[in-house]
């Protein structure tokens, strides 16, 4: 069998697991695990053997138009080249695991069937968009993508806080997908063609006419989709759904989509120095401030969706000092270790029996009852903190590192600028990534108080999935030797100065976070768990202990006193109340855009109904009042009709003699 015809199988076959599942979920319960664990499971093969065949060489290219269209072709076309094979086999790896999760995670929960059929048509959606050749047929990937996270995130849709946030998923994604949308036409009408190659043809020879507007108009669909300083604010929210769906959109769809694009299209966000420093400051922003806002936060899932962000911020940086190599090391990294955290949170949330890290820190022995979840995760943590010799520390050195250079001069890849917006903001975020790691692992399993309650082991089906993906998440980062025939032959080895600074600054994280938290840890029992106090902070939440029918906790609306031993509230000081509410971008956006439109809105129903209506109303009466006085002279009576015939008759006589008169 050709790669090509291998190519075109690894989207098709999920696809087809998808269709068939929601076809015959409901009917046919016995199929409906084999139908979800076993396509993506034969994608995630077929995608390794491609991998295989392309060896890190030159790109398989094959194509075939779809339909005239009078003008800039679209074509069903295939490109693949050594970023494109290595991703494939990320979104395989992860969407194999969490689809052997999700079937102990969500056994009982009466629309498995509809969620595993979503799962893989996402995952179908994702490999349709690693493999296109053409940016036509990846909108359609890109957009499947976007429909599929709208149903998964409100998958509880009985809670208003899954409606919500899949509601808002949805337009925040969308807000950014207009302009996208027309970034990509406008890209397509320079080049002639909507074929990738073309395109990247095209700007090489200078041909792109507008490329700051073309490049700008292309970052708010990424910004949007990779969940980028300002479209970042759906993200968090969308931690209302399962957890096996945060660990798929976290670690390989979705967000990984957007840095996948620029990568892909790097050379177009080249040509214009002002689009690179723009993507660079969204990157130091994003990095920065998600850091902040994963200090603050109690839910342990906002945490990581806080901590996805600022990862994405440093491939973001990576792309905007012109290296993609370091930008795409970074995410296949990054996806493992995430997908880990997630579904060892999962885990954790499942025994514990609460997403709050405040009740967890008053729970004893939790790492007791969860001891793969614990070592696991604690795995994981390192690779995020950047510990070597962990996966994330060498995927982010090389990031640093590229930026270093180019802060430097030592390239010309990108703007200078570029490059100590990127290096200064990732060293900083270095720091708090460290911390808000250190504070997770300390109060979710170094807890004092109560015995942790005992649900039991846990499926088989979940914990050997955590340790499939710790063997990526210790080891993958020491593959930084041969990647660089994959990814255009860029070193990717870590430079000393950025390794020293970085490690430094990361293990000086630790230490801090570690010693606020024996400082505060006395405190702890003095505030009864649970109690609602007017506390300065009381605008923070705990989720509610009980579990609906798939043991995923619900978000409530219960307000508690915060923790005293959190470190995190001591580290941040008076900036702790506004990191855990996002730095207040939601309410920002809700005077700037929600209020103008809800006041449009009202300005229209009151013009329909008093405006509009009036006037059709009035249309209406007229008739109706034509009507009523012709069915009134109507009455039967025929010496009512004789009267007014000799009536009429007088009042014609009248006539004739007056008009004869005059005459």
């Amino acid at each position: 069998m050709t790669t090509t015809t291998l190519a075109v199988l690894v989207p098709l076959l999920p696809f087809l697991g998808a269709a068939t599942g929601l076809l015959l979920g409901r009917s046919s319960p016995g199929f409906v695990r084999p139908l979800a664990v076993l396509p993506p499971l034969a994608s995630l093969v077929l995608a390794v053997t491609v991998a295989v065949r392309q060896g890190g060489g030159q790109a398989i290219d094959a194509h075939t138009e779809l339909t005239p269209t009078g003008s800039v072709p679209i074509e069903l076309a295939l490109h693949i080249d050594g970023f494109a094979a290595l991703v494939a086999v990320l979104v395989g790896v992860v969407a194999t695991c969490v689809q052997i999760y999700s079937t102990g995670y969500l056994r009982d929960d009466p629309r498995y069937p509809s969620y595993a059929a979503l799962v893989s048509l996402f995952t179908s959606a994702m490999l349709l968009v690693v493999y296109s050749g053409d940016l036509m047929v990846l909108l359609v990937g890109w957009e499947i993508m976007g429909i599929c996270s709208y149903f998964l995130v409100g998958h509880y849709w009985e809670t208003p806080q899954a409606r919500a946030a899949s509601l808002k998923a949805f337009l925040v994604t969308k807000l950014g997908d207009v302009p996208f949308l027309i970034g990509l036409f406008a890209l397509a009408t320079d080049a002639g063609s909507f074929r990738i190659t073309s395109v990247l043809g095209t700007v090489a020879s200078g041909g792109l006419h507008h490329p700051t507007l073309v490049a700008l108009l292309l970052l708010a669909g990424v910004a949007g989709k990779s969940a980028l300083f300002p479209l970042h604010t759906w993200l968090p929210d969308a931690m209302a759904g399962p957890t096996p769906v945060s660990a798929l959109i976290h670690a390989a769809t979705m967000v990984a989509a957007g840095i996948y694009f620029v990568a892909r299209l790097l050379p177009v966000f080249q040509a214009s120095s002002a689009a690179m420093v723009v993507l660079a400051v969204m990157a130091g922003v994003t990095m920065a401030g998600s850091g902040l806002a994963a200090l603050a936060q109690d839910d342990i899932k906002r945490v990581l969706a806080y901590s996805t962000i600022g990862q994405l911020g440093y491939m973001a940086g990576a792309l905007a000092v012109g290296d993609r190599g370091a930008a795409v090391f970074h995410l296949l990294a990054h996806g493992a270790f995430k997908a880990l955290l997630f579904l060892a949170a999962g885990v954790v949330i499942h025994a514990s029996g609460t997403n709050s890290l405040a009740v967890m820190s008053r729970m004893k022995g939790l790492r007791n009852r969860v001891p793969d979840a614990y070592w696991t995760m604690t795995v994981a943590l390192l690779a995020l903190a950047a510990i070597p010799p962990f996966s994330g520390f060498f995927s982010k050195e090389a990031v640093l590192g590229a930026a270093e250079h180019v802060a430097t001069g030592h390239t010309e890849h990108a703007p200078g600028a570029a490059g100590w917006i990127v290096l200064i903001t990732g060293l900083a975020t270095a720091v708090l990534t460290a911390a808000y790691a250190t504070r997770l692992w300390l109060l979710a399993f170094h807890g004092q108080g109560t015995e942790a309650p005992d649900h039991g082991r846990q499926p088989v089906t979940m914990t050997a999935v955590l340790w499939v993906l710790a063997v990526p998440s210790l080891a993958f980062g020491l593959t930084y030797g041969p990647l660089p025939d994959w990814f255009d032959g860029r070193d990717l080895t870590p430079v000393l100065t950025t390794s020293v600074l970085g490690t430094g600054l990361a293990l000086v994280g630790v230490i801090i976070t570690y010693g606020a938290w024996r400082h505060t840890t006395a405190m702890a029992l003095r505030v009864p768990l649970g109690a609602v106090a007017a506390h300065p902070d009381a605008d923070a939440r705990l989720v509610e202990a009980e579990a609906i029918a798939s043991h995923e906790p619900a978000f409530g609306d219960v307000a508690y006193a915060p923790d005293p031993a959190d470190p995190g509230r001591l580290l941040l000081g008076p900036l702790h109340r506004h990191a855990a509410v996002g730095f207040h971008l939601d309410a920002v956006y809700h005077a700037l855009f929600v209020r103008p439109v809800q006041a449009g809105a009202q300005l229209v129903r009151f013009l329909d109904r008093e405006v509009v209506d009036t006037y059709v109303r009035g249309a209406g009466a007229l008739p109706r009042w034509l009507g009523t006085a012709v069915r009134r002279a109507q009455t039967g009576n025929v010496q009512t009709y004789v009267s007014a015939l000799l009536a009429g008759t007088v009042v014609l006589v009248v006539a004739a003699v007056l008009v004869a008169t005059g005459a």
